[in-house]
């Protein structure tokens, strides 16, 4: 019961250090983005707290992507304060040792990781959906539109006082397939109707391929290819559908399919799903990680000594996960591999960090 006790304290103390490191982090970005924010509307007809709300929208999303170096630093602090207390040997007293305390974190950790990507990360998108939403509407991009459906990519442009709606049921690297053109004047009434095989879209200038031509209900058929100058290219194309923080779980699997109809690759998708699937494993590293440095290091160092250790290990995993997820990207490494290796090389480090830590 002793223990069962001293265990509730330990989960009480790390979430604390948890939710004091968030809200710090939490108050840090909205600052930033604020500045952003301002900027960017500094020559926008708005209220003037337009700016400060769609800071906090963008916040959120902005705090998800840290979590993992929030926990490492909360662990840091959770064992500054008890060595500090010298709280660490009452614990081994009373039968809680090195290990069985990282083991209590890890599981902690675990949890919350669960809970974070079931509630927090559905929370989060759908405020980044909202400012990606808001902030479109005043954006020079406001009329120029591109969303996938079941009946294949679509895409809504304007050029020259003529509104053309585009459909396409694949893409094949720089290339539309199997292509609608509609063509509106400013009244939305059909001026004519291109048909085409495929359409290079490499650059804003879409080389139509040998197209058919409706009007006035005659069919043209042209031997030659004709250019349009469009808002599009295959670098903007594809960009539209990279913001995959504002979809939660069940809208990323759907993106995945849709995108799969047209041909399209969905390796970053399949990459943020994988990363966020493994996310409680993250945290439970991380925070395992973190005990272990808390451990092995003299217990007399200054705080500030283990902030910038913290700060110097965040940077460290950061670039080991982004390269590696650069490489999974790239086909260099398969996206599993580019996931899951990170965390299997921290895991070993962990593992060695093991042996006699009740001895520390």
């Amino acid at each position: 019961m002793i223990i069962k006790t001293f265990q509730y304290y330990l989960i009480k103390l790390f979430l604390k250090r948890v939710l004091i490191s968030s809200v710090i982090f939490l108050s840090l970005i909205f600052i930033l983005n604020i500045f952003d924010e301002i900027s960017f509307f500094k020559n926008v007809d708005t209220n003037i707290f337009y700016p400060y709300l769609i800071a906090l929208l963008n916040t959120p999303s902005a705090l998800f992507e840290i979590f993992p170096f929030i926990f490492l630093i909360a662990t840091q602090f959770f064992f500054i304060y008890l060595i500090q207390k010298g709280e660490l040997e009452v614990l081994k007293v009373n039968g809680l040792n090195n290990f069985r305390i990282i083991n209590i974190l890890v599981l902690i950790s675990f949890i919350a990781g669960i809970l974070i990507i079931t509630f927090y990360y559905t929370f989060s998108s759908k405020m980044k959906f909202m400012y990606l939403d808001l902030k479109n509407a005043h954006s020079d991009d406001n009329k120029y539109l591109a969303v996938i459906t079941k009946n294949g990519l679509w895409i809504k442009d304007k050029i020259n006082n003529y509104n053309y709606v585009v459909n396409a049921s694949k893409i094949e690297d720089n290339f539309l397939k199997e292509v609608s053109i509609f063509k509106f004047n400013n009244q939305f009434e059909l001026v004519e109707t291109i048909l085409s095989t495929q359409i290079d879209v490499s650059n804003k200038n879409w080389v139509i391929k040998r197209p058919m031509i409706s009007k006035e209900n005659q069919n043209t058929n042209l031997k030659e290819d004709i250019i349009i100058l469009t808002h599009f290219d295959t670098k903007k194309i594809n960009s539209l559908f990279r913001n995959l923080a504002s979809l939660n779980i069940i809208q990323l699997v759907n993106q995945r399919k849709d995108l799969k109809t047209l041909s399209h690759s969905t390796k970053e998708i399949e990459l943020h799903l994988y990363k966020l699937f493994s996310f409680p494993l993250f945290l439970s590293i991380m925070t395992a990680f973190s005990s272990i440095v808390m451990l092995n290091i003299k217990k007399n160092k200054t705080v500030i000594y283990h902030i910038i250790l913290g700060i110097f290990l965040s940077v460290l995993v950061y670039y080991l996960y982004y390269l590696f997820n650069l490489l999974g990207q790239n086909e260099k490494i398969p996206l599993l591999l580019s996931t899951f290796f990170p965390l299997f090389i921290l895991s070993i480090i962990i593992l060695i960090g093991l042996v006699k830590i009740n001895e520390k």
